[in-house]
């Protein structure tokens, strides 16, 4: 959550051994019919414990929509008093329907509150609550994402990139020594203050940061794919994490692509998870022209091992940002510039289109696997065994046999204690039920192709993407995504070729945050299962 709301194979184990696993999947009651009569868990209930007050609009004057995310609607707000502009992210009561959610609400605004002020760390004003909704005032940037600022700029250099990269993991420093780690480090979580030259840059999004202590380990799976440490997929890490994704927003900025690349998200995570300081491509343009230093410190953020790789001390007093003033100043060539064009110009293509996706999903759907689980566990331990999944199965009208059973618990069991939690259980039954659909998509296609001809012609494209930061001299990065999608080359993009665009790979800067985590939960499982096969033979 921020200042603005900027398929995978199934475990191997399931496709090999059951065809009866894929019926369930198919057959299991949809979300809508799971949590009908179900109310949302803080429906009346208090979600704050110490807002600044009840009424909003007393104080202050709503204006335009900045963004909408998973859980509510940022607006442009004005102190009706003082005239200054804030940002007001409002968060429906009715879409957290979920303890966790509850939770990562409340850890949210106190971690914004116990932060230490800052000048790269948006600053949370107000907090109100009223039966709806909770809204939290915070300190508004209007200066546009970090990419698409270097975009604009059109004179990008290895001196600018230091300049990022210092304040970064100066905001990385402050966290970790407030014992919070952010967990989700990625470009479209830095906001430029103002469209000012001098412009600060600020952290904006803590949705998933959390407290932490010295020694403390972490098992969720949470973050976005790109950014994600390795020790995040093997389930057992700790505030190091934040210096591996600051490393790869580094790699980025020097070069236009990521370190880690693969057509789907499995293969992305598979290539973290394999990966080898050695293996991070120094080759290709223009990481010739780029100083030896500047590539010393890419290799040490992104250390494999987390217990050798830097701190964010020991990356600030490295010789490369100790010294910027003396970082090359030259370009480093059109080539970045195209890269990150296009990057940003894809995602935004991908952005508009989940988003039109999202509001086609039931908001139940992830609460009603849930409320499955807690019908299951008949003697509320908060764990299934071997019999209350498969009772549960046979209560929702699948007959599954005790291997099919014993499989589904084997495949679904990644702390290997015999039962399942809730996490567990929801990882693999969203696995098995796919959450996107052809109909998703289509609905989507048909958003972006005005004209009903059944394909997204340039106009259409060129109009989709129209906002206050995609100007006019971006022509040439809306021809390149024609020309990327475009397979048959005929100048536009037909249904298949944006589904194709849609299912592969991963877009950067994903819609959905518990989407997200459970496919990263589902794919870390299959991770750990063939590691302990691999063990066992």
């Amino acid at each position: 959550m921020g200042n603005c709301f900027s398929s995978s194979s199934p475990p191997s184990s399931i496709s090999k051994k059951s065809k009866n696993l894929g019926s369930f999947a198919k057959n299991t009651p949809d979300a809508a019919t799971l949590t009908r009569g179900v109310s949302s868990v803080c429906q009346g209930a208090s979600i704050l414990p110490n807002p600044t007050g009840n009424d909003l609009l007393v104080r202050y004057r709503m204006g335009t929509e900045l963004g909408r995310g998973e859980f509510g609607i940022t607006h442009r707000c004005e102190d009706k008093g003082t005239g200054e502009a804030f940002a007001c992210k409002s968060i429906s009561k009715k879409r957290l329907k979920t303890e966790v959610d509850v939770a990562d609400v409340r850890r949210e605004v106190e971690i914004m509150e116990q932060l230490p002020e800052h000048p790269n760390i948006v600053r949370l004003k107000e907090t109100y609550e009223d039966g709806n909704d909770v809204h939290l005032v915070m300190e508004l940037c209007e200066g546009g994402e970090l990419f698409d600022r270097i975009v604009a700029r059109g004179h990008y250099t290895e001196r600018a990139a230091a300049a990022v990269t210092k304040t970064i993991v100066e905001v990385v420093q402050v966290c970790h020594e407030s014992g919070v780690m952010h967990r989700d480090l990625k470009p479209e979580n830095f906001l430029f203050s103002n469209k000012e030259e001098t412009s600060p840059l600020k952290a904006i999004d803590f949705g998933l940061s959390v407290f932490f202590k010295p020694g403390d380990r972490f098992s969720e799976v949470v973050g976005s794919p790109y950014y994600m440490a390795p020790e995040v997929l093997r389930r057992n890490y700790g505030p190091e994490v934040d210096v591996w994704s600051a490393g790869v927003i580094l790699y980025i900025l020097l070069c236009g692509v990521p370190p880690f690349w693969a057509e789907t998200e499995e293969g992305i995570a598979e290539a973290i998870v394999q990966t080898d300081a050695s293996d991070i491509d120094f080759e290709r343009e223009p990481w010739p022209r780029v100083s030896e230093n500047a590539k010393d410190l890419v290799k040490s953020m992104l250390d494999p091992n987390p217990y050798s790789r830097l701190t964010a001390q020991e990356v600030l007093e490295h010789t490369w940002l100790k010294n910027i003033s003396k970082a090359p100043d030259i370009p480093l060539g059109d080539t970045v510039r195209t890269r990150l064009k296009q990057f940003s110009a894809m995602n935004k293509l991908k952005k508009r289109a989940l988003r039109v996706v999202a509001e086609h999903l039931p908001v139940e759907e992830l609460a009603g696997f849930k409320e499955m689980f807690h019908m299951m566990d008949t003697n509320k331990n908060g764990n299934l065994t071997f019999e209350e999944l498969k009772q549960g199965l046979q209560m929702i009208g699948q007959d599954a046999t005790d291997p099919d059973v014993q499989m589904l618990l084997e495949a679904a069991d990644v702390d290997g204690n015999g039962t399942l939690d809730c996490e567990e259980f929801v990882t693999v039954t969203v696995h098995l039920k796919k959450i996107s659909s052809d109909d998703d998509l289509t609905k989507a296609f048909r958003f972006f192709d005005k004209n009903e001809s059944g394909f997204i012609e340039i106009e259409e494209l060129r109009e989709a993407l129209q906002d206050g930061d995609f100007r006019p001299e971006n022509e040439q990065a809306i021809r390149d995504i024609i020309c990327e999608i475009d397979t048959d080359k005929d100048g536009r993009i037909s249904y298949q070729e944006f589904a194709s665009m849609m299912k592969s790979g991963t877009d950067w800067r994903n819609a959905s945050r518990q989407h997200s985590r459970a496919f990263l939960n589902t794919l870390s499982m299959k991770l750990l299962k063939e590691k302990s096969l691999q063990k066992k033979n």
